[in-house]
Parts: C-alpha cells; sequence; structure tokens
C-alpha cells in the first residue's frame, strides 16, 4: 500500500488509527500484566461473564474486545453510553437472548464509556448476565467502583489498562509506517510525546502529518511543529497539564482564593476535563482540609457531585462553580485528615493492643453516658499503652473552636499521660 493510500485526512477513508487496528493478542501493544496466559486461558475455555476494562482513551480497550469477540466465535456489538439508551440496549440483549435459548452462542455486547449511563440503564444488564444470556464487556475512562453498578462489577473481571510509554507508542507508529515514507530523526519520538500515551492519537497525528507535507521530502521536526502547534496547548487528562491545573485548583480553595480557584475550574472544564473528576477532588478537599473548621462544606461538595451527575453538562458547571467558591471561602482545618495518618501509623507501630474490657462487645462494666445528666462520664476508651495519647487537635478556627473548647473539659478528668 502507497502512501497516498495509506495516510489520507479524506472524511470517506478509514482512519488511520482504525485501518491499524490491532486484530490478535500478537499484535496489541502494551498492557502486558493484562495480556498473559491467565487471561487466555480465560477466554479460550470460554467460561466468562463480563469484562470491564478501565483506564485512559487510545491504550487497547477496544481492541482487546474485538480480539475477545473474534477469539470466542460469537456475534459482536458495540454501542456507546454516550449515545446509546435503555431501547438500544434491550434490542442487543434480546437478540442475544433468542439465539442463546435455541442453543446458539450468546452475543459479546461491548459497551464503551459505560461510566455516561445511569445505574437504571445499567441495571437492564443485569438478569441476562445473570442467565448467561449476554457476554459483556465493558469500557470506561472512570473508575469503575464509582462510576459502574455493583451488581455489575461483582459479575465482572476488572482490568485496569495504563497509558502507553513512549517506546510502546514509537513501537506502534512503526508499524504503521510505510517504507515509502521518510522521517527525519525525532519525529516519531516527538509524536509519541505529543501522544500523551493514547496510540489512537498519536496515529491520527501521523496521518494528518504526513498528508499535510510534500511527499517528495523527508519529513522534519518543523514539520511537525507547524502542524502540532496547537497540540503543545493540548490539555491531556492524563499527563502534565492535567496534574499542574487540577493542582492549581486545589490549592487556590485550599489558599481560599476563590478567583484563582473559580479560573482553573474554568480552564480544566474548557479542556474538557472529567466535571465528576473535579466534583470527587472537591469532595476529598472538603475533608482534608477544611474538615470540622466548617463541617457544612463536605455536605456542599457532595452534593455538588450528586447533581453534576444529575444534570451533566454544560448546566454542571455552575454547580461546580458555587461549590468551589463556597469551599475556598470557608475557614480550613486539615486536623482531622492530620488525626487519622498518625492514627495509621501508631497502628502500624503498635499493632493490634488489646482493646479495654469494659468496650469489648456484651460487657457488664461498660458505662452508658446516656445515663448521666451531662451525657458524658470521665472514662478510657484507649488501650491501655495508649492512655493519654492524643491524635485529634482541633483549631480555634470556625466549628472547630467550639469542639476545641469541648475536648478541653472532657479530657481534663483522665489526667492519664
Amino acid at each position: 500500500m502507497d502512501q497516498e493510500s495509506l495516510f489520507s485526512s479524506n472524511n470517506a477513508q478509514t482512519p488511520l488509527a482504525e485501518q491499524k487496528r490491532p486484530v490478535s493478542f500478537d499484535d496489541l501493544v502494551g498492557q502486558s500484566h493484562i495480556l498473559n496466559q491467565r487471561l487466555k486461558k480465560i477466554i479460550q475455555t470460554d467460561r466468562w461473564t463480563g469484562f470491564v476494562f478501565w483506564g485512559p482513551p487510545g491504550t487497547g480497550k477496544t481492541s482487546l474486545a474485538k480480539i475477545i469477540a473474534q477469539l470466542t466465535l460469537r456475534p459482536f456489538r458495540t454501542l456507546s453510553g454516550v449515545t446509546c439508551g435503555i431501547k438500544d440496549i434491550k434490542e442487543v440483549l434480546d437478540a442475544s437472548k433468542r439465539d442463546f435459548l435455541q442453543g446458539r452462542p450468546s452475543h459479546v455486547l461491548f459497551l464503551d464509556e459505560i461510566h455516561r449511563l445511569n445505574k437504571s440503564q445499567q441495571d437492564v444488564l443485569l438478569p441476562f448476565l445473570e442467565e448467561g444470556s449476554i457476554r459483556f464487556i465493558g469500557a470506561t475512562t472512570e473508575n469503575p467502583s464509582f462510576e459502574v453498578n455493583n451488581a455489575i462489577i461483582s459479575r465482572s473481571l476488572v482490568f485496569q489498562f495504563f497509558s502507553l510509554s513512549q517506546e510502546e507508542i514509537v513501537t506502534i507508529l512503526k508499524k504503521a509506517l510505510p517504507s515509502s515514507l521518510n522521517l527525519e530523526n525525532g519525529v516519531l519520538e516527538a509524536l509519541a510525546q505529543l501522544s500523551g500515551g493514547d496510540a489512537r492519537r498519536a496515529l491520527n497525528l501521523l496521518d494528518h502529518l504526513a498528508v499535510s507535507v510534500d511527499k517528495t521530502q523527508s519529513i522534519s521536526l518543523a514539520d511537525l511543529d507547524s502542524i502540532c502547534k496547537a497540540q503543545h496547548i493540548y490539555y491531556d487528562k492524563h499527563g502534565e497539564a492535567h496534574h499542574h491545573t487540577i493542582s492549581a485548583f486545589i490549592k487556590s480553595v485550599r489558599g481560599s482564593d476563590p478567583d484563582a480557584a473559580v479560573y482553573y475550574l474554568a480552564r480544566m472544564l474548557e479542556a474538557g476535563e472529567d466535571p465528576l473528576f473535579i466534583a470527587r477532588r472537591l469532595i476529598i478537599l472538603a475533608s482534608e482540609d477544611i474538615g470540622n473548621a466548617n463541617p457544612a462544606g463536605l455536605m456542599v461538595a457532595t452534593s455538588a457531585f450528586n447533581a453534576v451527575h444529575a444534570i451533566g453538562m454544560p448546566e454542571g458547571r455552575i454547580v461546580l462553580a458555587q461549590a468551589t467558591t463556597y469551599l475556598a471561602c470557608s475557614e480550613k482545618s486539615n486536623k482531622s485528615y492530620v488525626a487519622i495518618n498518625h492514627a495509621q501509623e501508631e497502628v502500624k507501630r503498635s499493632g493490634n493492643l488489646e482493646i479495654p474490657s469494659h468496650l469489648k462487645n456484651h460487657s457488664r462494666n461498660y458505662q452508658y453516658p446516656h445515663d448521666s445528666p451531662s451525657g458524658w462520664i470521665a472514662c478510657d476508651y484507649l488501650p491501655e499503652k495508649l492512655l493519654g495519647k492524643v491524635f485529634y487537635e482541633p483549631t480555634g478556627h470556625g466549628q472547630e473552636k467550639r469542639i476545641s473548647e469541648f475536648l478541653q473539659q472532657k479530657r481534663k478528668p483522665r489526667g492519664k499521660a
């Protein structure tokens, strides 16, 4: 195949990334932790119900799903969580069940971006998975623990995919490169770096680069720079731009600067960052950096996550802006975070110390605090070796000021060090 026919930006032709999609295990590059004998054995015995592939785009999730369907000789159907609804899913499930009941192989349903479906849409799969009338492969860029129904997870094997290394991307590009195309030294490596570990992106960049230059000349780094200038400001959700921007966002909220925080929020949203990822980070921040100085912060952050999940974008940006500015303007304390860190360090150091007898289940010596008019009884709750140990030291900020005063009164009577 010559350069002209292999590389083309003509919409009527198949994209290079699709032309070069792996068709066997041997063609796949990367994910060696998944592509092992264990997985091959599972596929060969054909005793599997479902797989969930979790990882960044362009790392082989779709390719592996198609290879599995081919090896199992089952009809393969693809749906996307972006565009399909319950009706579309049911049509595939019902067709597979008809074949299943007539003794023919059930179908493989590959559901891409399953995290885009809500839990009730995902629930449609459950009875078919239970009876074995469908084989299911779901792909998601989000942690399935948060975004995929637990009942589906329990019936599936979860495999995590990782961004491809630059060396793996270069290998993929070399396989796709025709002998008629001349590249100067460093061009493939630069393409791999721009791809951010995404093979599809790397192949598309190579395709567009090849058709944009004089085919009688070698392609140089200058050619790459001229065609890919926009890529230098590309916001890679799994690369440095992603990490730097979310870091600046969190630190601005922690530093009580609502203007900077909402600016970095806008940058992430404009770049296509997943709004639910942002909302999850706000929940973590609400406990780690605000804590008991303003317990309402956690409720605001959690409500924001639920609201964004329910209404989606673009309106979700308003919810995120409200939560961001509220948390930025809130009193701050990291003392709960510090407390659990200290407590875990103590557990690792001292092990499972004996629990005081009066605190054990069914103890007759336990003093019930509510029996006291004050609702509190002077009593030791820590193991004997840790008596007097303090893990939580509240600040004098916001609600924690009241908590601090409360503990100063309650900790005094024990008087043990």
